[in-house]
């Protein structure tokens, strides 16, 4: 109940997901900061989230340190769009 309570007053956990990717982008204010530190606390998801968000931004910078060039043909762009969207349940 209190922890309910504390999501509701300071930050609820799609807000404190969005900052995370925020802060990966070098945009987040002290206050969001702030927020998110307390947040990240109490939410065991959110510490989660947090873990496989650097995971999945460590990956990204390594293959694009490696100047590889990805490619997607048309086909596999298409089969991503739809997962996303099979997912969001449009």
């Amino acid at each position: 109940m209190l922890k309910k309570f504390i999501h509701i007053l300071f930050l609820p956990c799609s807000k404190a997901t969005m900052l995370m990717e925020k802060r990966n982008a070098n945009t987040i204010s002290r206050r969001e900061n702030l927020q998110l530190s307390v947040h990240l606390k109490i939410c065991k998801w959110c510490r989660a989230y947090e873990v496989k968000l650097k995971i999945l931004d460590d990956i990204l910078k390594r293959r694009l340190a490696q100047k590889e060039n990805i490619e997607m043909n048309n086909s596999e762009i298409q089969y991503f769009k739809d997962k996303i969207l099979e997912k969001l349940d449009l």
